[in-house]
């Protein structure tokens, strides 16, 4: 499986399909528009930095709302939360992806808002990369980022949605995060990486990547 990332919260999964997770257009957030070709692209809501599906290249399916959905040997697993912590009510739903291949499980949270409940843990079940946003402001800051990380239990943790380079949305960036791991658990990854459910180590570690 690899794992390439495009910015913000968008990313690239590649395991016999390609996928590619709330594209933005680049422009608008002060970023390079992602560069990518996909089978299917996967769209957590549909606010401006999250689903610009326009941007990607090929003949492929959109999905952007909750329910089970399958691909090549893929199994996607859309799961509803919020984007903030009064249910919705400030700025709307989400929807988490669940992603299973190669024995790899992958949590993508998009804009989460919130702890996740005991029933959401229930459905989202076990995970090994779990992405999720620690910049705040719009999303969970790193304190409750980590707050949900300790709820999941993931083998990798990979932060999104922070200020970095040229963005443009007043977020913060992704050192608060870091600074709860000591630096053996942080992995500098680059843009992309490739695995294997083999590679995965048995305790938390933290994967950043860059442009």
């Amino acid at each position: 499986m690899e794992i390439r990332w495009h910015g913000h919260a968008c990313f690239e999964i590649r395991s016999g399909i390609t996928m590619v997770i709330d594209p933005h257009d680049g422009r608008s957030i002060g970023l390079k528009p992602p560069k990518a070709r996909a089978d299917l692209v996967l769209v957590t809501h549909h606010h401006f930095d999250h689903d610009a599906v326009r941007v990607i290249k090929g003949d492929y399916k959109v999905i952007d709302s909750p329910g089970e959905y399958e691909f090549n040997g893929i199994k996607i697993k859309g799961i509803t939360a919020y984007h903030d912590e009064s249910m919705g009510a400030k700025r709307g739903k989400v929807t988490m992806y669940r992603i299973s291949g190669e024995g790899i499980s992958l949590l993508h949270v998009g804009d989460l808002g919130h702890v996740l409940s005991e029933d959401m843990l229930k459905e989202i079940g076990k995970i090994d990369v779990l992405f999720i946003p620690v910049g705040g402001v719009y999303t969970v800051d790193a304190d409750k980022a980590y707050e949900n990380m300790k709820l999941l239990h993931p083998r990798i943790v990979v932060p999104m949605h922070y200020r970095f380079n040229g963005l443009t949305l007043g977020i913060d960036t992704v050192k608060p995060f870091l600074d709860k791991f000591s630096k053996d658990r942080i992995e500098h990854v680059g843009s992309s990486i490739e695995f294997s459910r083999e590679d995965l180590p048995k305790t938390t570690n933290v994967w950043v990547f860059t442009l």
